[in-house]
């Protein structure tokens, strides 16, 4: 039975960064929950799969196996037993899991291939409904949060480095939209776990987050 730490939070909080150095500092597995719909996006493109035939996507979803594993310290992702790193990053698969994604039944079976990974292993994963759906027996559950303000500041100095034009007012508007629409959808809401431990990175460094977390697990650990 696998040790979970499962991270929650809007868009912008931090989540896979803080997530990934934790997973470092624990030697744990980062679940990269984005790159296993990327995976299964690859499989439905293999397969001649129509992203619009939702009954073909629902059938076709259940005959992928997707798990990650660390080798020589890099995640990889395997499909079906193989190793599919360098396939699923194109924009071809992108477009494909936008399109996909949305299925309650690929939702429904990642959630139980990603289950079935924190059962064999140590892990560390991130998202908006983790502590809440996917691992609610997770040990420590922790709800990663940043003001609007912040997270948008955040994104702005990112889009601006890759010499992107941007509105860092449009921005901070689009995430609160974004925090609505996350908050109010039907299926898996965004929301704190009733025992998850909150935690606002808006004045924290990255090591700083990572450190409360550190700790936490470590209590837990001892108890």
């Amino acid at each position: 039975m696998g040790y979970k730490i499962a991270i929650d939070g809007p868009a912008g909080a931090g989540k896979s960064t803080i997530a990934k150095k934790v997973a470092a500092g624990l030697g744990f597995i980062y679940v990269d929950t984005g790159a296993m719909y990327r995976a299964m996006a690859l499989f439905l493109i293999r397969e001649g799969t129509d992203a619009k035939d939702t009954a073909a996507v629902s059938r076709k979803c259940k005959e992928a196996d997707i798990t990650i594993r660390y080798e020589n310290g890099e995640q990889v992702v395997y499909l079906n037993g193989e190793n599919v790193n360098g396939m699923i990053r194109t924009e071809q698969v992108g477009q494909m899991a936008s399109l996909t994604s949305p299925n309650p039944d690929i939702r429904k079976r990642l959630v139980e291939l990603q289950q079935k990974l924190a059962a064999d292993a140590d892990v560390v994963m991130d998202g908006r409904d983790i502590g809440t759906c996917v691992l609610p027996d997770a040990e420590v559950k922790i709800f990663l949060t940043a003001s609007s303000k912040v997270r948008a500041e955040r994104r702005y100095k990112e889009l601006t480095a890759k010499g992107e034009k941007c509105d860092i007012d449009v921005i901070e508007k689009d995430i609160i939209e974004r925090d609505h629409q996350d908050m109010t959808r039907e299926i898996s809401p965004l929301q704190a776990a009733e025992d998850a431990v909150f935690v606002d990175s808006s004045y924290m460094t990255i090591d700083e987050v990572a450190a409360v977390i550190l700790d936490k697990a470590a209590n837990v650990q001892n108890k």
